[in-house]
């Protein structure tokens, strides 16, 4: 059995997806026959094959026999969870995970400085008024704060790989390091903002 190289499968899912969105076939549309879908992207029969089933198993596409293929509805399939399962098992991916998740995180602090400085006042009464505080609670509001909408749908992806520690509840130590964070933040010190921010980061890790 052939197996198509990394680097043309993804540039064949690519050109799937401009196809679908050039005609415009919408969720439960038909696509196009392997032999047309062949000769509109030059390339075999066998390697459309190939990224048409790889689509199917992460529930992008259905097949169904004797009628075609169509366009499923991706949004009723657990995509996040079957690629976890298959991608993110290996220590690599777990580390490229956490580390995106952190630069997304101090980008949204860079970001949310420039903003009103209300936003830290009434942060810091929470921290202080609340009974308990989810550890990501804080940082969610940040990135959603920063105003990147495509920064904070990736965050809520990455959320998703990285259960514990963040679901836990703060502790007094973490709320400490909060107030010192969001200090820093309200006198636009990026630097001290970070330096809290890894203090934090490291003290949840050590108690995972």
């Amino acid at each position: 059995m052939t197996t198509s190289s990394p680097k043309l499968f993804i540039e064949i899912v690519q050109q799937l997806r401009s196809l679908i969105e050039e005609e415009r076939i919408p969720i439960g549309g038909k696509l196009p026959s392997e032999r047309v879908l062949a000769e509109q992207l030059d390339v075999g029969r066998s390697t459309i094959r190939e990224a048409l089933r790889s689509l199917e198993l992460l529930g992008l596409i259905e097949t169904r026999r004797g009628e075609g293929t169509f366009l499923a509805d991706y949004r009723k399939h657990q995509l996040v969870e079957v690629l976890a399962a298959f991608i993110l098992q290996d220590t690599k991916s777990s580390e490229d995970v956490t580390a995106t998740r952190i630069t997304i995180e101090k980008q949204a602090m860079a970001d949310v400085m420039q903003r009103n400085s209300n936003l830290f006042r009434t942060w810091k009464n929470a921290l202080d008024e609340l009974e308990t505080i989810k550890r990501d609670w804080l940082i969610k509001e940040i990135v959603i704060a920063s105003g990147n909408r495509l920064s904070f749908k990736i965050w809520l992806l990455l959320t998703e790989y990285s259960g514990k520690p963040y679901q836990k509840d703060m502790t007094p130590d973490e709320m400490t390091l909060w107030h010192q964070l969001l200090d820093a933040l309200e006198k636009k010190n990026r630097d001290q903002a970070y330096a809290h921010y890894d203090a934090w980061f490291e003290y949840i890790k050590g108690r995972t």
